[in-house]
């Protein structure tokens, strides 16, 4: 059975329940955040949000369980395009907080900020971000080896886009 989220954009208050996620050792596995993230990094980040980024938070009931960052080029000629990057809470992966993200960022995309074109890397052990971003209509456009520095290895990544349909 599918969980019922809610996806808001992101608050400063936010600050801790977005440190939260990114102190899981999954979430942190899955994304180019470091171990330890202190919350004054996150609050510095949750108030000087650049006007082209769009924080978004799946929450069930009150609690905070993803957050995925939509950011539009500010460049004139990449205007059209985003880029997004996510985390899900290491207690909540597998249970639809990314579908939820990622359906609610890419609607606010294609109905609203005339993106035409999302783009994001994945580490290419991550099979199950992967498959998610296919179902959304992402292809693979390369590989980057040892794209970063993981748990004392190097790792590569994928790089996938999506053309608005």
């Amino acid at each position: 059975m599918t969980q019922p989220y809610t996806v808001r954009r992101a608050e400063p208050d936010d600050f801790a329940a977005v440190q939260a996620i990114y102190a899981g050792p999954r979430a942190q596995a899955g994304t180019l955040q470091l171990p330890f993230p202190s919350l004054d990094l996150w609050r510095q980040r949750l108030q000087a949000v650049d006007p082209n980024a769009h924080l978004l938070l799946a929450c069930a009931g009150d609690d905070v369980v993803g957050q995925l960052g939509l950011y539009a080029g500010s460049n004139p000629r990449r205007r059209h395009v985003g880029e997004i990057g996510m985390g899900v809470r290491d207690d909540w992966q597998g249970r639809g907080v990314g579908t939820a993200l990622l359906g609610a960022a890419l609607d606010l995309a294609d109905r609203w900020l005339q993106l035409h074109r999302i783009e994001l890397q994945v580490y290419a052990d991550n099979a199950a971000g992967i498959a998610l971003y296919t179902r959304h209509g992402f292809a693979e456009e390369g590989r980057h080896r040892d794209f970063a520095y993981r748990d004392g290895a190097f790792v590569d990544a994928v790089s996938l886009a999506r053309l608005r349909p």
